[in-house]
């Protein structure tokens, strides 16, 4: 059957994918090896920009320890299939094939020796191997579908492709530099299928203080301490670091993926003391707070949080209240989220497509036969630490097998 609009230039592919990302690459290779003929269009001039520029350049490209509790979702369940089919240890596999060599950092967290260029050449070689088309700098300007085959028709500024199974690989919002775009949301909001909100995750926050007050710590900035930072029922302990507007490091990434603008988090300071031994020790204190935090943090820092969480006499003046409170506010001190460092310092998008409307196992769009939404423009966030990479492995191999 000859698809309406279908002219003789047009070219066609059993599977074309928008977006040549982690996800969209990974699912164009496993396609591939199933000797489909797959088509990759990709805007920007370069595939994988997101890769190169991930774990300070050497990509944090999986985890050791990877499950669904790893994940925030409105389903905590939907990852759970492609996860346990492409597991970790797979990629590790491909990794080693290509010779490349990697380390563990800290809780897991498997990161390239030398250089993040090499997972991204490791994708073109092995989409390569596939048989792979792909085409870059390329933009979209209309997709239409018919329940005739090919089921649909891509007009671009490559000029026109039809396919059977159209896979949207596009990413989300964060990091626009890169030239992140809504468009996978676009498309989504095309077709019917419903998006949850997005805003950004893994990003620095701007907090305020429990009271309303302004963030009074900005001479702080660089200063980096380790911690336990909790929302939401998740707790993390890694560094936080102060910045000239709020709060940043490993600590506070992780915690931003479960609070959001107006929403509260708790930080626990002294996560390595005990709170009564603390509480006793400080009733018998002729120094001020100030003078006596300097034993666990900075001095500028033990300075700062002595004026704001504490009366500027010694502990052992203090009313047995005035110090209650002050060993409070080190385990568990609450701020709140005024705002966010946005997109442009976010590593990823909480939220996105919803996943009620996909298969679990296939990533298809129930409602829209041969329509597939996989990686970060999906409703699943990983964690800090290689997470999203392996959900941009997984869903692509999910949708690959398929397609």
């Amino acid at each position: 059957m000859v698809f309406q609009g279908l002219s003789n230039s047009t070219e066609q592919f059993d599977v074309v994918i928008v977006g040549a990302g982690g996800a969209g690459l990974m699912g164009a290779r496993t396609a591939g090896l199933r000797h489909r003929s797959v088509l990759v269009l990709e805007h920007n001039e370069r595939i994988g920009k997101k890769i190169l520029i991930s774990g300070g350049g050497r990509c944090n490209f999986t985890n050791l320890d990877v499950g669904p509790e790893h994940y925030l979702s409105a389903n905590p369940h939907f990852c759970r299939s492609a996860l346990s089919r492409y597991p970790a240890d797979q990629f590790i596999e491909l990794v080693r094939e290509h010779g490349i060599a990697f380390y563990e950092k800290t809780l897991g967290q498997l990161f390239c020796r030398t250089s993040s260029r090499e997972i991204v050449e490791l994708l073109r070689a092995e989409c390569r191997r596939a048989g792979v088309h792909l085409k870059t700098g390329c933009r979209i300007h209309e997709i239409e579908r018919t329940d005739r085959e090919p089921r649909y028709l891509l007009k671009t500024s490559h000029g026109d492709f039809a396919c059977e199974s159209l896979v949207m690989a596009t990413g989300a919002l964060s990091f626009p530099k890169l030239g992140a775009t809504d468009f996978g949301y676009r498309v989504a909001e095309q077709f019917g299928v419903p998006v949850i909100d997005p805003r950004p995750g893994l990003v620095p926050l701007i907090p305020e203080l429990a009271d309303g007050r302004a963030w009074p710590f900005a001479e702080l900035s660089g200063i980096s301490l380790e911690c336990v930072a909790s929302a939401a029922g998740h707790a993390f302990r890694e560094n936080l670091l102060f910045t000239h507007q709020g709060l940043s490091g490993p600590a506070i990434l992780q915690v931003s993926n479960y609070c959001s603008m107006g929403e509260s988090f708790t930080l626990n300071l002294v996560p390595h003391l005990e709170r009564e031994a603390l509480l006793e020790e400080a009733r018998t204190q002729r120094f001020t707070a100030a003078r006596w935090l300097e034993q666990w943090f900075p001095k500028r820092v033990a300075a700062a949080l002595g004026r704001q969480l504490a009366p500027a006499t010694p502990l052992s003046q203090m009313k047995q209240s005035e110090r209650a409170r002050l060993i409070e506010q080190l385990f568990g001190w609450k701020l709140r989220v005024k705002d966010t460092g946005g997109y442009g310092r976010a590593e990823v998008t909480v939220g996105g497509v919803d996943t009620n409307a996909l298969s679990s196992k296939t990533m298809e769009c129930h409602a829209v036969a041969g329509l597939y939404f996989i990686g970060e423009v999906v409703d699943v966030t990983g964690w800090l630490g290689g997470y999203n990479f392996q959900w941009a492995w997984a869903s692509g191999h999910a949708a690959g097998e398929v397609i």
